[in-house]
C-alpha cells in the first residue's frame, strides 16, 4: 500500500499524488504534516499539489474518459463487486489509520467506513440504476426516451470528519456511471482516503479513471476553474461551500455543495428520559462531535426543562 500505520517504521511517509495510473511524489516545495491528534505523533507529510500537477491529473481524467465512457456496463459493475469485497477485507486496518490521524474512536472508523461501503454496494447496482425510460405513443406516432450518459471529467472536495465515507459517496459512483474522476480529500486526514483510492485501484480501476491531487485554496480553485471539468462535488464548510459553488458555478460546471447545519431537537415531556438523554449525548458528541448534521441546539419544552442537569452530568 503507498500509505501505511506502522508503529516500527521511523521514517515519516510523504503522501502520492496518482495522476495517469502512476503514484507521483509532488514537485511541490509546500508540505502539510499529518499529525495524530491524540499523541501529537506525525504521520506523514502531505503536498500542496502544483497547478501544473493539478492540470495533469485533469488531463490523465479527460484521456481516459475517451474509452472509459464506452466500457460495458457489466465491466465497471464488477470492478465495483471488487472494490467492496476489498474494502471489507481491509476495514480493521483502514480503521485503524482512520483513527490514528483523524482522531474518532475505532468503532466510529469502522462506522465511517462502513457508511461508506453501502454507497459502494449501492453502485453495484449500476446495471438498473442507469437505465433509462420509454414511453411509447405520447402523441400520434411519438415516443419518447431518455438516455443517462457520462459527462466526463468530475471531481470531489472531501472534509476531514469523515475520511472514509465521503469519498465513497464521490468517486465509485461517478466511475461507476462511465465518468472519469479527479479527487481532493482533505489535506489534515488523507492516509486512509489513500487506503480506500489504492485498493480501488487494485479492484481494476484503469489508469486515469480515477486521479488524486492534494492541496488546499489554490488546488480547490484550480479544480473548480479548470474547463475540462464537467462537474464538482463538494462536502464541507458553509464559508468554503459558498465558494465552491460560486466559482465552479460561474465557470459552467454542475455542482452539488452540501454543507453544515444549525441541527436542532425538539424534546417533549413525554419523550422517555432515559433514551432521549442518551440520543442527545451521541447525536450531540459521537464521531468526536465533528458530523455536519450533530446536533448543536436542544429545545427542552415544558417538564423536559428538569432533564437538563442530568443532561450535563
Amino acid at each position: 500500500m503507498n500509505v501505511s500505520l506502522n508503529k516500527h517504521n521511523t521514517t515519516v511517509a510523504r503522501v502520492k499524488l496518482l495522476i495517469g495510473g502512476e503514484w507521483v511524489e509532488s514537485q511541490t516545495t509546500e508540505w502539510l504534516d499529518v499529525v495524530n491528534p491524540a499523541t501529537q505523533e506525525v504521520l506523514a507529510h502531505v503536498p500542496f499539489a502544483t497547478a501544473a500537477e493539478v492540470d495533469a491529473a485533469v488531463a490523465a481524467a479527460q484521456k481516459a474518459f475517451a474509452t472509459w465512457r464506452h466500457t460495458p456496463i457489466g465491466a465497471r459493475m464488477r470492478i465495483m463487486l471488487k472494490l467492496q469485497a476489498l474494502i471489507r477485507e481491509h476495514s480493521k486496518r483502514i480503521a485503524a489509520v482512520l483513527s490514528a490521524e483523524q482522531g474518532k474512536t475505532i468503532a466510529d472508523a469502522e462506522g465511517d467506513i462502513f457508511r461508506g461501503l453501502e454507497v459502494v454496494e449501492h453502485a453495484c447496482s449500476i446495471g438498473t440504476l442507469q437505465m433509462g425510460e420509454f414511453a411509447e405513443n405520447v402523441a400520434g406516432g411519438v415516443d419518447t426516451y431518455t438516455l443517462r450518459q457520462p459527462i466526463g471529467v468530475c471531481a470531489g472536495i472531501t472534509p476531514f470528519n469523515f475520511p472514509a465515507m465521503i469519498p465513497l459517496w464521490m468517486f465509485p459512483m461517478a466511475i461507476a456511471c462511465g465518468n472519469t474522476f479527479v479527487l481532493k480529500p482533505s489535506e489534515q486526514d488523507p492516509m486512509s482516503t489513500m487506503l480506500l483510492v489504492e485498493l480501488a485501484v487494485e479492484a481494476g480501476v484503469p489508469a486515469g479513471v480515477l486521479n488524486v491531487v492534494h492541496g488546499g485554496k489554490e488546488v480547490v480553485d484550480g479544480i473548480c476553474t479548470h474547463e475540462d471539468i464537467k462537474a464538482v462535488s463538494f462536502v464541507g464548510s458553509t464559508a468554503v461551500g459558498t465558494h465552491v459553488y460560486d466559482l465552479a458555478g460561474k465557470h459552467g460546471k454542475r455542482v452539488q455543495s452540501m454543507m453544515g447545519a444549525k441541527n436542532h431537537a425538539v424534546v417533549l415531556p413525554d419523550a422517555n428520559r432515559e433514551q432521549t438523554l442518551n440520543a442527545l449525548v451521541g447525536a450531540g458528541f459521537g464521531a468526536a462531535g465533528q458530523r455536519c448534521m450533530a446536533t448543536s441546539a436542544v429545545v427542552m419544552v415544558g417538564a423536559a426543562k428538569q432533564w437538563i442537569p442530568d443532561l450535563k452530568a
